[in-house]
Formats: C-alpha cells, sequence, structure tokens
C-alpha cells in the first residue's frame, strides 16, 4: 500500500524505495543487464536491513509517533481484517451510544466472542464523531454492559485499546467519567470469563486502563501504555508540551520496558517496517496470537481465572513495595 504520511526518521528507507521503484520500472520497459538485476537485488536486502535496523532501535518518543501513525490499522480494520464476522451492539441504556468505543458479538474462526475496542476514526468527519479516540463516561458504561452480557452467555472477550486518554471535557466530568473508569476497573476485576486485552496504538491514562483490566495484557510492538500522555506528562513536569520527548523516555512505556517491569504478558511484533506498511500481515499475526491466548485460558474455571487474574495485578509493584518493607525490617 502507498504510504502517504512519513515520519522523519523513515525518509533513508522511502528515498532507497524511490530508487527501487525507478529501476524496476526501467526493468519492465526493457530487458534487464545482469548488473541491473544484481543492483535491484542489493537495493531490496538493504531495505529490509534499514528497516530492521531502525525500527528494532526507536527511541521512546520515535515509538509514541509509529503508535500515532496517520495510517496505522485502527479497530475497524481489525475487525474486518481479523474476524469472520460482527454484529455491533450499540448504547449504554442510559445516556446514547459513544462511537469512541465499538461493541458487539464476533466470530474468530470457530469461537464466538464479545468484542469491545477503541475507535479513532480516519477521515475528519470520523475523527469529530469518535472524539479523536477519547471515551465519554456512556462509552465506559457501554463496555461494561457488554462484558457482563458477555459473562452471562459464557463468551470470552477481547480488548483493543488505542485511545490518548479520555474525553476531558465538562459533560463527559459531569457525567461521571473518573467514576465509571473506576467502576470498570473493580468490574473487570470480577467478570468471570477469559478477557484478552491488546494495545494497538496508544494506550493513554484512564481511558486505556478502563477496558485494560484481563487475563492476558499485550501490546504491539510499536505502542505506548502509559499513565498519561507524554504531552500531558511534560505539561505538568517541565511545564510545557514541547519537552514530550523527555517525557516519553522517563515515563518507560514502551512494550520493551512494559515487559521487563511485568506490566504487560506478551509483546506482539510488527511486520517490517511496523503496522501501517502492511495491514494484513499485522491482522494475520494479531489473529494467530487472540486464537492460542484463548485456547490457554479456556482450561481454566471461573474462580481459577478471576484468582490468577486478582493475582496478576497484584504482583505489579511488588520491588517497591519488598524493598521498603527490608528497609524498615533492618535494625538501626
Amino acid at each position: 500500500m502507498a504510504i502517504t504520511h512519513r515520519l522523519p526518521f523513515e525518509r533513508p528507507i522511502y528515498d532507497l524505495e524511490e530508487k527501487l521503484q525507478t529501476l524496476e520500472n526501467q526493468w519492465r520497459a526493457d530487458v534487464p543487464t545482469p548488473e541491473v538485476r544484481e543492483e535491484i537485488r542489493n537495493l531490496r536486502l538493504e531495505i529490509n536491513r534499514l528497516k530492521r535496523d531502525i525500527f528494532d532501535n526507536l527511541d521512546a518518543w520515535e515509538t509514541v509517533q509509529v503508535a500515532r501513525h496517520a495510517e496505522r490499522p485502527q479497530t475497524d480494520d481489525y475487525l474486518e481484517l481479523v474476524f469472520d464476522e460482527f454484529v455491533e451492539l450499540h448504547g449504554d441504556k442510559s445516556f446514547g451510544d459513544d462511537r469512541a468505543i465499538r461493541t458487539g458479538f464476533a466470530k474468530i474462526e470457530d469461537r464466538k466472542v464479545m468484542f469491545i475496542g477503541q475507535q479513532k476514526g480516519k477521515t475528519l468527519k470520523e475523527r469529530a464523531e469518535c472524539f479523536y479516540g477519547c471515551p465519554h463516561p456512556e462509552g465506559y458504561r457501554k463496555a461494561l454492559a457488554k462484558m457482563q452480557m458477555a459473562a452471562k452467555f459464557k463468551l470470552p472477550v477481547i480488548c483493543f485499546i488505542d485511545t490518548p486518554g479520555a474525553h476531558p471535557g465538562i459533560g463527559a466530568e459531569e457525567r461521571g467519567q473518573a467514576y465509571n473508569i473506576a467502576l470498570n476497573l473493580r468490574e473487570m476485576s470480577r467478570i468471570p470469563t477469559p478477557i484478552i486485552c491488546v494495545v494497538i496504538g496508544e494506550g493513554g491514562s484512564g481511558g486505556a486502563l478502563g477496558i485494560g483490566i484481563g487475563d492476558h495484557i499485550a501490546m504491539l510492538q510499536h505502542t505506548y501504555y502509559s499513565v498519561i500522555s507524554p504531552e500531558g506528562c511534560a505539561g505538568i513536569l517541565w511545564k510545557h508540551s514541547k519537552y514530550a520527548n523527555l517525557a516519553a523516555k522517563a515515563l518507560k512505556f514502551t512494550s520493551k520496558d512494559l515487559l521487563k517491569l511485568g506490566v504487560i504478558d506478551d509483546v506482539i511484533q510488527e511486520p517490517l517496517g511496523a503496522a501501517h506498511r502492511d495491514h494484513r500481515s499485522m491482522a494475520a499475526t494479531l489473529k494467530s496470537f487472540l486464537v492460542r491466548g484463548f485456547k490457554s485460558l479456556s482450561g481454566l474455571k471461573p474462580n481459577e481465572l478471576l484468582d490468577r487474574r486478582y493475582n496478576k495485578f497484584r504482583k505489579m509493584g511488588v520491588f517497591e513495595e519488598q524493598a521498603a518493607t527490608e528497609l524498615v525490617a533492618k535494625p538501626a
């Protein structure tokens, strides 16, 4: 697919690809000489090497830029490419239908699931309808109601996380934004059916956590998952969003960092050059991961599932607590 939005650190890749395209066009027009064939082969190898070198060594701020890429696959793309069927369920039966969160019955291979995913939108009209992926309280109420329905019908739940944060508007606060996110955290810890959560783009603040409590937490390779966006952190610590790159480094929120810290369980590898270059390959890898994940959880009884989920989140931060305990226990 043709990429129109190009990140600064990708420029060397695109320069070589343009050179390769020129040579291939000449090849189609004329019979290529052995020298031209060799040059094309070397260029292809060099492009792959360059992609690997650049994307395996992204810093935290570059990772944020990839996670926000305008052509990165979103929830709607994965609904089409990963799932065989999807029947959308609307509304929270209280206020309205928040388009920043899509919910519904889905089918992946022969397994029926309940799907919940955050959607940013691609065109300006879609983004306005989806509030740029920032859900309101009614979105979290909708998500929770559908999870409870899934538990009733003994269906596993899939949550796709892709948001810069919950909507910060006055209306959202008046309708109980913080309360509804907190309620989801509590109730998701109690839902007696398997839950798999995957960060597919941005995982910002409580907006991400509101659908982020599960038995298996994974991130795509070039995504971030954090208590706050880098711009928000920079505004608090350095009083200006221009220091977002420093905040990104300090927050330790990339997939590598969080796997090392035990916050997530898996990192799902992206295609060479990241997901925005090959939607179908990314979708195939994600589908395979979800199928394996549900197979590993399907043998657990509800009480085993809930105990496992509880212990998973209780273990986070154990090193700091343990260090503090040892310090207090030492004799003066």
